[in-house]
């Protein structure tokens, strides 16, 4: 046995509790080392009863990467404290007792030390980590304010170009989107499923993106008014839809009140402390264009990336803090906003996300705080500072399957098994799942025009656990390479929208909000992985019903023949006869069977 495989942490992702009477504990092992895992538990002040150490609890395989097991087990402390060991067999008949001192043969003294075993001392309510419930019933729809509807011609900025007049947008363009733009069409969002929306930066910049804010506590003019503003966010919480703004606080930009301060005032600027300058003077960089500011050189104060239009904030530096807690209070508590989206979060130290954090559970404690990292994110998920993460590490394994081909089947299912084993339950059901946006090329782009490749992808990421995101035009077949291509003017001539599409995107946001529990809390189920063939089957499954998804990625027919008939619930170039179905490639097919009370096993073949 692979000792140096085993891996156990208490509370953490290993060890947790997920609600009152739940607690989740969880074993890595080597990936098919290991042929069972007991759990040996109780009551630490019960110990010396006899019966305590005797009782074994087994714990199932819950998901296999291609390198670790990964084993679960659900259990209950009536006393609300657990202390704790694991019983490992291995498939030669060798048995082990992991503790928290160590790894010992399972006959071995230590195995009646009650201080050699892992242990939660108490399940403190109050460190659960809670995550809003109505996040997991939502579909984000994320808009690009600036590219999404002008729906007021009188604040367009000067050298407004006609809508979607350019077929490729360039980085500095205006096409005068804004708010009034987004009213006019919360009855289409509504029509389409949608119940979040999530905004790009909507305040005072002088760019098209306004990630280079210089107000936050002003509505860019080009976008309306906070008037405009209440009024949006009230017509769309009238339709239930929810609202997510994005903030930027790991830096500013340097038009600014503070920055030219600096500039103006240098080393006798009160807000010399407000930026991490490491000398003076501080040279101005205003006035110069984009490709001269990229080509600036080293520049004296950190800023976002290499941008010095954009110097980055001291968020260590009470002021500062004081300052952004304000601006994130008051669109909550003026506007009623429901959620931030944290730009750049992983560049801000995790002491204000978790003074930000308790700000906001103050005024909603249902309030659902984004951050957007990249990479795996334990550290900004363990409670207290975001709720989930933009899940790019998640969608990109899906992606690498569907679109770029470089993963076999059973390597995405690794990846996306070992994502969800980074994070507890709570935090995994209300993550974040797109599959492209504002900083990324677009779906159908990556999938070279290959709308039946955009559609199984889409309808994969659909049924995995977290909260699917659209990126506003790919249900009406907007393309569009990376920034600035990937922010290109909505399609509203319905002459020119890809019906068809829609009628899809449509279909299904309903079959994810008609099958949302299951999809949200359902145990995933991985069958057995057809390499060759490029094919994906797994199960959803809870206490009430099983969806079956298969998904053909294969270059032929996938024939499906089960023992009871096939009930399809949603699917595509997919025919269905009685207990057989055809998938063409870029097939799929979600069903049920007519027959719930016993499982059969799917015969498939090409």
């Amino acid at each position: 046995m692979d000792s140096s495989a085993l891996y156990h942490r208490p509370d953490s992702e290993y060890a947790y509790l997920y609600e009152t009477g739940h607690f989740h504990i969880r074993l890595r092992t080597k990936a098919g080392e290991i042929k069972s895992v007991k759990l040996i538990s109780g009551d630490n002040y019960a110990y010396n009863r006899e019966e305590w150490i005797e009782e074994e609890k087994n714990m199932k395989l819950l998901y296999r990467t291609n390198v670790h097991d990964y084993w679960m087990i659900d259990t209950y402390a009536p006393h609300s404290r657990l202390a704790y060991a694991f019983h490992v067999t291995d498939h030669s008949g060798i048995e082990i007792l992991y503790t928290d001192r160590g790894v010992y043969p399972f006959e071995d003294r230590y195995m009646n030390n009650i201080n050699s075993f892992f242990r939660m001392p108490y399940f403190h309510s109050i460190d659960q980590i809670k995550t809003p419930e109505w996040v997991k019933e939502t579909v984000w729809y994320q808009i690009f304010p600036e590219r999404f509807a002008n729906g007021d011609r009188s604040n367009d900025p000067e050298h407004t170009l006609e809508w979607g007049s350019k077929q490729n947008p360039e980085r500095d363009d205006f096409y005068g989107g804004d708010l009034q733009g987004v009213i006019d069409h919360l009855d289409y969002l509504m029509d389409l499923g949608i119940n979040g929306i999530y905004f790009c930066p909507i305040f005072k910049a002088p760019s098209n993106h306004k990630y280079d804010t210089v107000d936050y506590f002003e509505i860019d003019p080009h976008f309306g008014d906070k008037q405009l503003f209440k009024t949006l966010v009230e017509e769309a919480h009238q339709r239930g839809i929810r609202v997510m703004l994005d903030a930027v606080f790991n830096h500013m930009g340097m038009t600014s009140y503070q920055w030219k301060d600096v500039l103006d005032k240098q080393e006798a600027s009160q807000y010399k402390d407000w930026f991490h300058i490491k000398e003076f003077p501080v040279r101005s960089l205003e006035g110069l264009s984009a490709d001269e500011l990229e080509n600036v050189g080293p520049l004296n104060y950190d800023t976002f990336a290499f941008t010095g239009h954009m110097p980055k904030l001291n968020t260590a530096n009470p002021d500062v803090q004081q300052y952004l807690l304000q601006i994130a209070s008051y669109w909550v508590r003026e506007f009623d906003i429901d959620a931030w989206r944290l730009d750049v979060a992983n560049e801000v130290d995790h002491h204000f996300w978790r003074l930000m954090n308790a700000e906001m559970s103050k005024l909603k404690d249902d309030f659902y705080m984004l951050g957007e990292i990249w990479h795996s994110s334990q550290s900004w998920l363990q409670g207290g500072e975001f709720n989930a993460v933009m899940n790019y590490a998640f969608t990109e394994q899906i992606e690498g399957f569907f679109i770029n081909k470089f993963s076999s089947a059973s390597g995405m299912v690794s990846g996306l098994n070992k994502q969800l084993m980074l994070y507890r339950q709570q935090t995994n059901e209300v993550m974040f799942n797109t599959l492209d946006s504002h900083d990324t090329p677009r779906l159908l782009t990556k999938a070279n025009g290959n709308k039946y490749v955009a559609k199984a992808e889409l309808t994969f990421m659909f049924t995995q656990m977290g909260a699917p995101c659209i990126f506003y035009g790919t249900e009406v077949g907007l393309e569009g390479y990376d920034d600035p291509d990937c922010r290109k003017c909505m399609i509203w001539d319905e002459e020119k929208q890809d019906h068809d599409m829609m009628t899809f995107t449509r279909e299904l946001i309903h079959f994810r909000k008609k099958h949302q529990k299951l999809l949200s809390y359902g145990e995933l189920l991985w069958d057995d992985i057809h390499e060759e063939e490029r094919v994906i089957g797994f199960r959803r499954k809870d206490s009430e019903q099983t969806l079956y998804c298969y998904f053909n990625q294969g270059d032929e027919n996938l024939k499906l023949h089960y023992h009871r008939e096939i009930e399809p619930v949603f699917s595509h170039l997919t025919s269905v006869s009685g207990y057989a179905a055809k998938l063409k490639p870029n097939g799929f097919l979600l069903f049920t069977l007519g027959d719930e009370e016993e499982e059969d096993e799917i015969l498939a073949a090409f």
